[in-house]
């Protein structure tokens, strides 16, 4: 993953989410294939004849499984693999001002946990995410495969410190809500009947949840009513709760 980081680059793994990257504005570096399964890629490999407004497509490698596992150093790749520039993030204020829905991330640090957010977040109608310092590398090849390539489609902004920004998203008009199941947090139904024209929700890491400076910062405290001889909901289903609830109108 340093090598990656250092480099600017990250890996999109498997058919549909390699195909998604394709399809996207970001760089795309080369495509690894294994023989036999170029043809599932080729139609996005190609650019149109005659038509000088495509950038010539990204080098294909096509290799034998021992080629590809020797390269890759386990057997995960699903096929196909690319490398594909990180795209640079989105200051705090432009993601702000093009926003109506946030998702704000504090402390996850399950790559496969920040994934779920990610694909739940795209297809629930959230804008965008805005992540703290501690929360994981969105980029990391598992958070892009879990995502399903969606993740390329959500802008994101990079806090480097914390929990100042929840003021700034204040200032842009949002009302901050810490989703928690502290005794003093509202139903979610609650925090959709007020009817908030803009919102930035709050999601902790799995076990300790939001920490005391990023709780105080909120506007509203919200939790989604389970059985209570149930601890907790996984936060990236949590999430995708909250955004249904939330998200599209």
């Amino acid at each position: 993953m340093r090598v990656e980081q250092d480099g600017g680059f990250f890996i999109a793994e498997g058919i549909t989410v390699v195909r998604r990257v394709l399809a996207s504005p970001l760089h795309v570096r080369s495509v690894l294939v294994l023989e036999g399964r170029e043809h599932r890629v080729a139609d996005l490999l190609r650019t149109p004849p005659g038509d000088p407004s495509q950038e010539d497509p990204p080098p294909l490698h096509i290799v034998s499984s021992e080629v590809m596992n020797a390269l890759v150093g386990f057997d995960l790749h699903r096929g196909v693999l690319a490398a594909v520039d990180r795209p640079p993030w989105t200051p705090l204020d432009v993601l702000a001002q093009n926003s109506r829905r946030l998702a704000v991330l504090e402390g996850i640090n399950d790559h496969e946990n920040l994934g779920a957010i990610a694909r739940s977040a795209r297809a629930l109608g959230m804008d965008g995410l805005v992540l703290d310092p501690t929360t994981a590398d969105p980029w990391y090849r598992r958070s892009v495969r879990v995502s399903m390539g969606e993740i390329v489609a959500l802008p994101m902004s990079r806090c480097t410190e914390w929990p100042g920004p929840l003021a700034a998203l204040r200032e842009h008009g949002f009302t901050v809500i810490a989703l928690t199941p502290a005794a003093d947090s509202v139903a979610i139904a609650d925090v959709v009947s007020a009817g908030y024209e803009r919102v930035a929700l709050m999601l902790g890491a799995e076990g300790p949840g939001l920490g005391a400076p990023a709780l105080a910062a909120a506007d509203v405290r919200a939790r989604i009513p389970i059985r209570a001889e149930v601890d907790s909901l996984n936060v990236g289903h949590a999430a995708a709760i909250a955004f249904a609830a939330l998200g599209l109108p």
